[in-house]
């Protein structure tokens, strides 16, 4: 090769790197929890949801997917207690509802006490199979055990920092 025309390579930095990545659309999906009952000496906890910044499909032989939070966030607690989870992919116009997460109508119980957000576009029951460590977030990955259609249409992209219809 001669050079001209190759790519230059710099030192990568946070800034860098977010500025490089937050770009990039993704499917826009809520990860929700379920509380936990007050124990001795224990409070009871409410459900939790977040909407996860990633979210993939890992394997399919066995079924298993993955979403990404970081350890330092409000939900990171209730998803490290977990033993199972739902992920719900919300239709184009539901941008609302993905944005709301507060535990109250709109939701309804599920199997396992996970709460299952009324009116996604599908919904995956999940049972919690690894927590792995991965910098400052966490990988999450799950195997789905149930799925749930409910809203027909497209689900919105999450495209630098914003939702968008597909």
């Amino acid at each position: 090769m001669d050079g001209r025309g190759a790519t230059e390579l710099r030192p990568i930095d946070t800034d860098l790197l977010d500025a490089l990545l937050h770009p990039q659309a993704a499917t826009v999906a809520v990860v929700t929890m379920p509380g936990r009952p007050a124990r001795r000496g224990r409070p009871a906890l409410p459900p939790a949801g977040f909407t996860a910044a990633s979210f993939t499909a890992v394997s399919l032989e066995p079924p298993l997917v993955s979403f990404c939070l970081a350890s330092a966030t409000v939900s990171w607690p209730a998803v490290a207690r977990a033993e199972h989870v739902a992920v719900h992919l919300f239709a184009a116009g539901q941008q609302g509802a993905a944005r709301a997460l507060a535990a109250g109508p709109g939701w309804s119980p599920g199997p396992f006490g996970v709460p299952l957000v009324d009116g996604a576009l599908a919904v995956l029951l999940c049972r919690v199979t690894h927590r792995v460590p991965a910098g400052d977030h966490a990988v999450v990955i799950a195997a789905p055990l149930a799925l749930g259609s409910g809203r027909h249409g497209a689900p919105p992209l999450r495209d630098r920092g914003a939702f968008s219809a597909a």
